[in-house]
């Protein structure tokens, strides 16, 4: 990339003489613009022909060429020239407009030049903000994530010191990590197993299982009776109403 002269650009500068500031006017001011150590004033242009040749500014308008102009005047603060190329008496190209405040000269941006700073700065200001809020991001597997400020500091160091018990994972990682677990047991089912804490573990045939309770075998003859106790209970009625004597 080619390194950029100064010359080219020449919104970042600008031009003062201060010994010309109390005498400046609409009739001085072009010649005040005309310095030599002026950056903005080109020395091949028609006002340098015709100061040569001791003519009038008004012999401007018969040439072909780039000429200076006084744009507008305000006394003796604001002073606009503009720099322009003449094709023909009626027809002119503008070329840069300078303004003068208080005998500091500046080159007006063109609106290109505008649109280009103003879009730099906005970017440049989204740029600092992403950069910013992404310093006070935090992240945990167990948490997630969340915003932590400085003025959040700032308030749990004047709250009183609570010991917290973080969490060693959420529950979500919790029920996932036990369907695992489940899962891997069926298909791989222990072989050793420890029947009490402390105990050697013992593989999972030598152990034995306890036999189940077999009920008692009840005998015929006391079925016979408890149905017939149940019969004699059913077939009985109601008892009898005795007379109530007055």
């Amino acid at each position: 990339m080619a390194a950029v002269d100064i010359r080219d650009n020449l919104l970042g500068i600008s031009w003062v003489d201060s010994s010309w500031i109390p005498i400046l006017n609409n009739g001085s001011v072009l010649d005040y613009f005309s310095e030599r150590s002026n950056p903005f004033y080109d020395r091949t242009c028609n006002n340098e022909v015709v100061k040569m040749q001791r003519m009038t500014l008004d012999h401007l308008n018969q040439m072909v060429g780039v000429e200076y102009i006084l744009l507008h005047a305000q006394e003796p603060i604001l002073f606009i020239i503009r720099k322009q190329q003449r094709q023909s008496p009626t027809q002119v190209i503008p070329l840069a407009d300078y303004y003068i405040i208080a005998g500091v000269i500046y080159q007006a941006p063109d609106l290109g030049s505008v649109i280009n700073s103003r879009v730099l700065t906005a970017v440049h200001g989204i740029q600092s903000a992403f950069e910013e809020a992404m310093s006070y991001c935090r992240y945990h597997p167990s948490k997630g994530y969340w915003w932590h400020f400085k003025d959040q500091e700032e308030r749990e160091k004047a709250k009183p010191k609570a010991k917290k018990k973080e969490e060693p994972s959420s529950i979500f990682q919790r029920q996932r990590v036990d369907a695992l677990l489940l899962d891997l047991r069926q298909k791989f089912p222990p072989r050793f197993v420890q029947q009490k804490p402390g105990e050697k573990p013992v593989p999972v045939d030598q152990i034995k299982k306890e036999p189940e309770p077999v009920p008692e075998a009840v005998k015929p003859e006391e079925k016979e009776t408890a149905k017939n106790a149940q019969q004699s209970t059913g077939t009985k009625g109601p008892p009898e109403k005795r007379t109530r004597l007055q």
